[in-house]
């Protein structure tokens, strides 16, 4: 099952057309460039796929490209969304049909107050026990209203036979989850962010799911290989160098910088999809600057 989920992830944007529809073309050719970079696979319909902006039938239209034009041995995570139990099943049990091999799971937000340790275990453990493939909880707080994950709720998911990791995007928590779950070898834990990313693979996490790699996925397999290899003095200069580039790009502009260093490096980005604004002329020429200087672009 790890080995499933050892490597860097592209959290797979996707892109739309001038006129606001989703562009599967353009996500075909997107998969197709990362399956040659060397990634491990995608999380479709995270954060950086705009879950919340694509109707219930994008989604899984969205899921089905990237199935079909994923790589050899790639693997393929879903976002699963929603603020109820049945709605999350439901659609859920639709992924399943439609070839991801793991759900994501975010915690519901809505009702924030209500959503304790034992509220959210319930949730996560009723909709991991029917799904006919494995499921990873997601700690992003920052996507979920405010809603964290804690260590010992992390831990007591561990224990579900149908909930084999965690993909962590919060921030400074990497450490108290790894040590949470130090006694199950076989619950993954996932960096969510290039900024907890060193962390994890040294501490013994399995991989990233990695913004950075939408628009420059070489980079970020680079330094994966490099900590597998304990090359640490060429992993460190390298982890220092991603997290300028990646404070210039998702940091400072979100998931419309994303798309517009995508466009960059030739990938297909476009514009995020109304109400989240692009960028503007301005900003994407600073951008371009900034990427130029650190010799991402020619």
């Amino acid at each position: 099952m790890e080995k499933k989920l050892m490597g860097v992830f592209a959290p797979i944007s996707t892109p739309f057309t001038a006129d606001g529809h989703v562009d599967y073309g353009g996500l075909a050719k997107n998969a197709k460039y990362y399956a040659a970079a060397g990634l491990k696979g995608y999380l479709a319909l995270g954060s950086n796929g705009e879950n919340k902006s694509l109707s219930n039938k994008e989604k899984l239209r969205v899921l089905e490209a990237v199935v079909q034009n994923k790589g050899e041995g790639q693997t393929v995570m879903a976002g699963c969304i929603f603020e109820s139990t049945m709605e999350t099943i439901e659609m859920g049990k639709e992924m399943c049909k439609r070839g991801t091999d793991f759900l994501t799971l975010l915690p519901p937000c809505y009702f924030k107050k209500q959503m304790t340790d034992d509220v959210l275990l319930r949730y996560f453990s009723d909709v991991a026990d029917v799904m006919s493939v494995p499921c990873l909880v997601y700690n992003a707080p920052q996507y979920a209203g405010g809603v964290g994950l804690s260590p010992k709720l992390i831990r007591h998911c561990a224990d579900h036979p149908n909930i084999v990791g965690v993909k962590d995007s919060s921030t400074g928590n990497m450490e108290g989850i790894l040590f949470a779950v130090r006694d199950k070898p076989d619950f993954t834990v996932m960096a969510g962010s290039v900024n907890n990313f060193f962390t994890a693979m040294t501490m013994g996490g399995a991989g990233g799911v990695l913004s950075l790699s939408n628009s420059f996925p070489e980079v970020t397999v680079e330094l994966y290989n490099l900590l597998v290899e304990k090359r640490y003095p060429a992993a460190i200069a390298l982890n220092a160098r991603l997290l300028e580039i990646n404070r210039a790009i998702g940091g400072a502009g979100g998931v419309a910088a994303v798309k517009a260093a995508m466009d960059m490096n030739g990938l297909v980005g476009g514009d995020p999809r109304l109400p989240l604004p692009p960028l503007t002329a301005e900003q994407k020429e600073a951008l371009k600057a900034k990427l130029k200087g650190f010799g991402l672009l020619n």
